[in-house]
């Protein structure tokens, strides 16, 4: 038998310790392999979704990191990119059990993000917005995103845990402050596309935003929609949202 052979069949017991022993290997050994291998898989996914896991009896969420041990090809051993592929393993490979909240992927996403921009690298080319807004090049912060989902995950607890979706789409923008904080910030609708026409884009003038705005909205006056969008974006300069780009 081939090296590759003999780690593909070291592999294939690890994640399903009922198909045969790897050649030259025994039992006690790889259940020594296989728990080491299935704790630290455990340990990522339980430390990156503590709110999903919380929903769940711990039969059940070993039974849904078992599941995505043994069937997602997980190609990374860093902590961060395997919370994304829980993400993905949720999304595109997992059937929903009774078992698992109706949220589940909109809530692991959520979670996700919050270590997104936790970890994100702040862009030595944005600077903090000393001018006033209509004089410098906008654009949104490295560790800022903006989401939408239909549960109000943020909300989402032991506590509390709907069964329906809200009635209207929750918009709002995870960004980091100076005290790298992972701070959540309710959007309005106009809000909400302010900063998604931001991310579009590597930077952006006050009018050539404004001029958008008027198109999108031309049932408002444009004096009311030019102040009212530089008010916001002050506003949002001040948290460390909305950057200015050397542009």
């Amino acid at each position: 038998m081939s090296f590759e052979a003999i780690q593909q069949s070291f592999i294939d017991y690890i994640k399903e310790p009922s198909r045969p022993l790897p050649e030259g290997t025994e039992a006690r050994r790889m259940k020594i392999y296989r728990d080491l291998f299935f704790n630290n898989i455990n340990g990522f996914v339980t430390s990156a979704f503590p709110v999903l896991k919380s929903l769940y009896s711990e039969e059940d969420w070993l039974a849904l990191v078992q599941e995505f041990f043994v069937t997602h090809d997980c190609q990374t051993p860093i902590f961060i990119e395997i919370a994304q592929e829980f993400v993905v393993f949720l999304q595109s490979e997992y059937l929903l059990k009774e078992s698992d909240p109706v949220f589940i992927i909109e809530l692991a996403h959520y979670e996700y993000m919050e270590l997104v921009v936790a970890v994100a690298k702040d862009n030595p080319l944005h600077q903090n917005i000393q001018e006033p807004i209509e004089q410098v090049s906008l654009c949104l912060s490295d560790t800022a995103k903006v989401l939408q989902y239909s549960f109000d995950v943020q909300r989402i607890s032991e506590d509390y845990r709907p069964v329906a979706p809200a009635e209207t789409p929750q918009l709002f923008c995870l960004y980091r402050d100076v005290q790298d904080e992972v701070i959540f910030l309710q959007l309005n609708p106009l809000t909400a596309q302010v900063l998604g026409y931001l991310s579009q884009y590597e930077s952006v003038s006050f009018y050539h935003l404004l001029s958008w705005l008027k198109q999108t909205y031309p049932q408002m006056e444009e004096e009311i929609l030019a102040h009212g969008c530089g008010d916001m974006l002050v506003e949002l300069a001040v948290k460390g949202v909305v950057k200015q780009h050397p542009s």
